[in-house]
């Protein structure tokens, strides 16, 4: 299936797009099922959609006791770290909007008496206790994701062994990009997603969404991104340059 690609001026303008195009879903969503289940991502871009998601007109139309989200990884570091993706996107929306604690599924931290490999197994079972009987993870609706200039998303990075399909979060102990040590969802888990947007902005992208859009795609991680109903990209001219001339 072809990822559907939106192309913008700036990284303002993927920000705000991504943002309105996530509103819009979330209402329609919550029309045809009780709860929607939401992956946010951190980086500039990503972070800047949930700032300018916080800013939109119409999210009294969102019943956000029926929104749950997510993180698609995140920096294991103490839980009041500024690295942290999820203080992160708290600060940038969560404190805007009546969303629930019981709502906000953040990834265990480094302070709270748990290695690496504990905190994987851990929440790998938090996966499982929000999961419809017999499955091991809830249907996830929109998985965001940030990509980095070496095509990493979330925290795939190239070069890094694959994981078994049955590994739902895994720990990374070596992170080529600081801090070193993460937990991420997995490939397999993020391609179960109904839909996967990626937000991508900045020169220091192009060769990667290049590649992304070659004939080799899955020599990079982000080519090996496919949603299961829809891919969508949300990326700026700087970033498609070399792809689309934009």
């Amino acid at each position: 299936m072809r990822p559907i690609v939106n192309r913008f001026a700036d990284a303002n303008q993927v920000a705000v797009a991504a943002a309105t195009a996530l509103r819009d879903r979330i209402v329609e969503l919550l029309s045809n099922k009780d709860a929607a289940h939401i992956v946010l991502t951190g980086g500039t871009v990503g972070i800047a959609t949930l700032a300018r998601f916080a800013e939109l007109d119409g999210l009294q139309a969102i019943d956000f006791a029926r929104v749950h989200f997510w993180w698609g990884d995140e920096r294991f570091v103490a839980r009041d770290s500024a690295d942290r993706n999820a203080l992160q996107a708290r600060n940038a929306m969560f404190r805007h909007l009546p969303v629930s604690e019981t709502n906000i599924h953040e990834f265990p931290a480094a302070d709270e008496g748990r290695d690496l490999d504990e905190a994987a197994a851990d929440f790998a079972e938090t996966l499982a206790l929000h999961a419809a009987t017999g499955q091991s993870h809830p249907s996830f609706d929109v998985v965001l994701l940030g990509m980095g200039p070496d095509g990493h998303v979330a925290s795939i990075f190239p070069g890094k062994p694959e994981h078994a399909p049955e590994v739902l979060v895994f720990a990374e102990h070596d992170s080529p990009k600081p801090p070193p040590q993460r937990l991420s969802f997995s490939l397999e888990l993020i391609n179960s997603a109904n839909e996967v947007w990626l937000v991508v902005a900045g020169g220091d992208k192009a060769e990667a969404v290049s590649v992304a859009f070659s004939d080799e795609p899955e020599t990079l991680p982000v080519g090996r991104i496919r949603g299961a109903n829809k891919t969508i990209w949300f990326v700026d001219q700087t970033a498609g340059v070399r792809t689309w001339g934009c």
